[in-house]
């Protein structure tokens, strides 16, 4: 190793270590240490209720998802309440000859229950999508449909957002990564992935029972305090199915009343299933440039628990932003990796046009699955609100990545995960094929942009 590489090298453990030390500081302060302090591990974290006896069903790209959206909205009986990053009105959730564009469609519902929509502001200055001008336009279109009432949220951290994706209507809620709109991308895109200008791949976790009065308190809390609306107290649903789950959040301290000091159940979610895990971590997101994350990753690719041990990572081949990051992350795993466990790819469209990761999903050993709308970044991590769900069940996992490892591996994937990893993912990556590896490494100086960004705006 040269000088050039050494220096590289500490000045990327250092700044890292800075910010890992400031976020347990804070943390600590606001009485969320043991996230980070702790070796907690497990399926749930203790700092919010587990809902037990629901139906949990991953949707996998837009193109199941929001069919199933609209067609609940369709039915609604007794309310439709959405939050969303954006949502654009014109925005069709299906492409089918005369399908409704998104206001028409809750407009529609709108003369039968209430229909509520909160969005996030934009930022303060036009630095990136969506502006608060197109915020702003997208409110006045919601309010001229009449009888839908349309917020805008804007108390945002400094740089960061409010980024969550949710939707509840009467008995069913939806929790994922897609948003309502066409900014940045086409979020139509389905397990085929046709070659298009930029298909998102994404999930949305469909809901049913207990858990759903759990995502309408969310959203209450949230609209209470920037529509000074009180709503009716959600009624818990019945037991719709066998799935135990567990709504995690990221909520900055400060942020809300009803949340003084955070709630960061999010990460304390993740690092407790990454530490526990024995045999398989399957990653879809569209960033990894959390140092938190990557220690433990780091850790179990250093001392790997079983023989059978291996780890998938799927991330998009040119991330929206903080791309040098995420490959500097990845460049310390790939060089802890001398075992060979480690499988990082991207997926392509017929043609080799790249498909955007958008995913926020992640399974660990086959009974242990989160999907929401948290990349595994500072900002989704500490500073945008966000929301997973998480369930420990193991059909549902194992369904779910044997769903996923046949849209992207195009092959008989139901045996034992290691020997899919070995003899399946690996030939893959060195053919022309759905998958393909992920582009070249950054030097580990390229992953400062996330720390620094994080040390400058992170209170």
């Amino acid at each position: 190793m040269g000088l050039l590489d050494v220096l590289d090298a500490r000045l990327g453990d250092g700044l890292e270590n800075l910010l890992c030390s400031h976020h347990t500081r804070r943390l600590r302060r606001l009485g969320w240490g043991e996230v980070l302090d702790g070796d907690g591990a497990g399926p749930f974290t203790p700092r919010r209720p587990v809902q037990h006896g629901n139906k949990i069903e991953v949707l996998i790209d837009g193109a199941a998802a929001f069919p199933a959206v609209a067609e609940a909205i369709e039915n609604a009986q007794k309310y439709v309440h959405i939050a969303n990053w954006h949502a654009s009105p014109d925005f069709r959730l299906t492409r089918e000859p005369g399908a409704p564009q998104l206001r028409e469609l809750l407009s529609a519902a709108a003369e039968r229950v209430p229909v509520r929509v909160l969005l996030w502001a934009g930022p303060p200055f036009p630095m990136f999508e969506p502006t608060r001008k197109r915020a702003l336009a997208a409110q006045k279109a919601f309010w001229e449909c009449g009888a839908v009432r349309c917020e805008l949220d804007a108390r945002e951290r400094t740089l960061h957002c409010h980024h969550e994706k949710i939707v509840i209507v009467d008995d069913v809620a939806f929790v994922g990564g897609l948003d309502m709109t066409a900014v940045e991308g086409d979020r139509h895109d389905s397990p085929e992935h046709p070659p298009r200008d930029l298909g998102w791949h994404d999930h949305v976790a469909k809901m049913e029972g207990p858990v759903v009065a759990e995502v309408a308190s969310h959203f209450a809390a949230r609209w209470l305090e920037i529509a000074g609306e009180t709503l009716p107290a959600p009624v818990v649903p019945p037991e719709a199915g066998s799935s135990s789950v567990q709504l995690v959040r990221t909520i900055p301290e400060k942020t809300y009343s009803f949340a003084p000091h955070g709630d960061f159940s999010l990460l304390d979610s993740y690092l407790r299933a990454l530490r526990s895990a024995e045999s398989l971590i399957y990653v879809e997101n569209q960033f990894l440039w959390s140092p938190e994350i990557t220690e433990v990753l780091l850790e179990k690719l250093s001392n790997p628990p079983t023989p059978e041990f291996r780890m998938v990572l799927l991330l998009p081949q040119k991330p929206s932003n903080g791309a040098d990051t995420t490959r500097g992350q990845l460049g310390r795993l790939l060089d802890a990796d001398t075992d060979k466990r480690l499988v990082a790819a991207t997926l392509v469209s017929h043609g080799d046009a790249p498909v955007y990761i958008h995913a926020k999903l992640a399974i660990v050993d086959d009974r242990w699955l989160t999907v929401g709308s948290a990349n595994l970044n500072e900002h989704s991590l500490f500073n945008d609100t966000e929301v997973n769900v998480v369930t420990d069940d193991p059909e549902v996992a194992r369904s779910t990545r044997l769903r996923l490892w046949t849209e992207h591996l195009e092959a008989d994937v139901s045996g034992p995960a290691h020997h899919v990893v070995d003899e399946i993912w690996r030939p893959a990556l060195e053919r022309p094929a759905r998958v393909t590896p992920l582009p070249g490494v950054s030097r580990r100086a390229g992953r400062l942009q996330g720390p620094l960004r994080g040390l400058l705006v992170d209170g």
